[in-house]
């Protein structure tokens, strides 16, 4: 393949949400509240609140404003509609501190050894950068869907993407653990890397697909996606 930047979907692909979501909410909440479950089922709001902007019901709004809504109606019924609005806030930026996978930081580092790489999240630019300074992620760019004024899956956020980095949309490799994100970037053209990560979910969660057929590349870690383009794969 000819590749010349790779990008990547980072909530569950780079950095593990729900431990550290969970982890948060046992903190700030309690440990009478189900932190796994609140983490599941705040996630399970990222995709309906996304699309509401998407469809034009909403003005532009960022992840961290679409996550405080969420997380307001989702409180009450795990028994913490009391928390205060300082203790909302703070846990909304959760979702900034978000651990890598261990393959995460000594896999984009050597990736990033003969390529260039960024971000591709539906995650705010303030977001992203506060993740990487929390994880050491050696991110070369920050792009976001807030640069588009698009969530994915739409076009706009692909295309932007191989636009800003001065490339062919076949020249750019879409690295994420999501086989939606993968064939909506495969339909504007991009290369596809499947990554699996089997506790994306927590260990109760649904485990994701093993492969994505469609995927020029499938790996079960960033490393192992470095050892393949370093082969020439």
């Amino acid at each position: 393949m000819d590749v010349r930047a790779l990008v990547f979907d980072v909530f569950g692909t780079v950095v593990d949400w729900h431990t550290g979501v969970t982890r948060e909410a046992l903190r700030l909440l309690g440990p009478d509240v189900d932190g796994p479950g609140l983490a599941t089922a705040w996630r399970g709001q990222y995709y309906p609140a996304m699309n509401r902007v998407r469809r034009g019901e909403l003005p532009w709004t960022s992840l961290d404003a679409l996550h405080r809504a969420a997380l307001d109606e989702l409180l009450p019924g795990f028994g913490a509609g009391a928390a205060d609005d300082a203790t909302r806030a703070e846990l909304v930026l959760a979702w900034h501190r978000l651990d890598p996978w261990p393959d995460s930081v000594a896999g984009l580092t050597r990736l990033r050894e003969h390529r260039p790489i960024a971000t591709l999240s539906n995650g705010n630019v303030s977001l992203l950068v506060d993740m990487a300074r929390h994880g050491g992620l050696p991110w070369d760019a920050v792009l976001s869907a807030e640069l588009f004024g698009h969530y994915k899956p739409d076009a706009e956020v692909y295309d932007g993407a191989a636009r800003l980095l001065g490339l062919d949309p076949a020249q750019v490799l879409m690295v994420a653990a999501h086989v939606d994100d993968l064939a909506a970037a495969r339909s504007r053209g991009l290369r596809t890397a499947y990554v699996h990560r089997p506790q994306e979910a927590g260990p109760a969660g649904p485990p994701p697909p093993a492969t994505d057929p469609a995927a020029d590349l499938n790996v079960g870690s960033l490393t192992e996606l470095a050892d393949l383009l370093a082969a020439g794969r």
